[in-house]
């Protein structure tokens, strides 16, 4: 199953120069410290923060740039364009209703960015 993920998680894209955070709205209606995130806190922006810059050609900024720059490479500041939802999610636990986010799931960014969940956010800790 892996571990849950709360608000706060660390995250990665492919294309991106720096790591990003989850933020997981109050709305799941989790009792827990943080927040746990299900498959649909996919939202840009909102739930999935910027990762710096964007090196994805598929970018129309990064490309413009690029072309201006007579075809080197040029970075562009991030902004997730992140569609559909994260998968695959939790396959028995349900948080609000939708699949819990789990540290495997993955989202894809629509300029080609795959989305991986670095830190959960949450730390299990064990007594010996």
């Amino acid at each position: 199953m892996g571990q849950l993920v709360c608000g706060g998680a660390t995250l990665q894209c492919s294309f991106g120069a720096a790591p990003g955070v989850l933020n997981v709205l109050p709305a799941n209606r989790t009792t827990t410290a943080m927040p746990i995130a299900n498959i649909m806190d996919n939202k840009p922006i909102v739930n999935i923060a910027p990762f710096g810059m964007c090196q994805s050609m598929a970018n129309p900024t990064v490309a413009s740039a690029t072309a201006a720059a007579l075809g080197v490479l040029t970075p562009m500041p991030c902004v997730p364009v992140t569609s559909a939802p994260w998968a695959p999610g939790s396959p028995t636990v349900l948080v609000a209703n939708m699949p819990a986010l789990n540290n495997s799931s993955k989202c894809m960014c629509n300029w080609g960015g795959v989305i991986q969940i670095v830190n959960p956010g949450q730390m299990t800790i064990q007594v010996p």
